[in-house]
């Protein structure tokens, strides 16, 4: 049990906010040393790793610089003003949107989201444009609270979206699992049950972002409607 060391490393390390990847390597670092490997084999298997898997990092590389010109251009500005012009647009309507799209397409084996190139540069300004378009300048804790919201509405959409689809990651490694197990499960099988998952995911999500919607309104110090105080500047101005 003692190699199990390292889910209690991590586990103090998330609850601490400690950085991320350098918990998890300090985990593994950890549990190689409890299992009796020396530091040196330690770090010619993270290399070994790093080397077999370096393909993964290729669309996070090549997507970075091209999502970082895109905001130095403006691009969370325009989402923002374009979101601004939605009436009935709130910032729990955008996330909840957004969290159909994301997982009817996950759904489909398709994936059109992510945190760098959707949720920063896109669904963080437009959920946050949407309350200030309603309410005007928003305190620092709401702010950081519709960030956090978007986040999870990515992290919902497509890890329980992508469960319905055969050939995702997740379904293949489960019938990896189950057929090691001795256990005769079809991906069709899996991909069936993960639709009442996604239903009931999308329900709790939605009853979430509505509670955020009115918390918004309640921190910000006004309802449903009100004009945002740069407005109401604009209209004495023309009176």
């Amino acid at each position: 049990m003692i190699k199990l060391i390292g889910i209690l490393v991590v586990a103090l390390g998330f609850a601490f906010r400690f950085n991320t990847l350098l918990v998890v390597m300090v985990a593994g670092i950890v549990t190689g040393l409890v299992d009796g490997m020396s530091f040196n084999e330690i770090l010619s298997l993270f290399g070994q790793f790093f080397i077999d898997n370096r393909y993964m990092s290729l669309p996070i590389i090549l997507t970075l610089p091209v999502i970082g010109i895109l905001e130095r251009y403006g691009l969370k500005e325009r989402a923002e003003t374009l979101i601004k012009k939605a009436k009935n647009a709130t910032t729990g309507r955008v996330l909840l949107t957004y969290l159909f799209i994301r997982e009817g397409s996950a759904a489909i084996g398709l994936n059109i989201g992510g945190h760098p190139q959707t949720v920063r540069p896109l669904l963080a300004p437009m959920a946050e444009g949407a309350a200030v378009a309603r309410y005007g300048e928003l305190p620092e804790k709401t702010k950081n609270d519709i960030k956090a919201y978007s986040a999870n509405a990515e992290n919902t959409g497509w890890f329980f979206g992508e469960d319905i689809f055969i050939a995702t990651g997740g379904i293949l490694l489960m019938k990896g699992f189950f057929d090691s197990m001795g256990m005769d499960v079809g991906v069709w099988d899996m991909a069936l049950w993960g639709i009442p998952t996604a239903l009931a995911a999308f329900f709790v999500s939605w009853i979430r972002f509505n509670r955020l919607d009115k918390r918004i309104a309640k921190e910000a110090g006004g309802g449903l409607g009100t004009t945002p105080p740069q407005n109401n500047v604009s209209e004495r101005k023309t009176q």
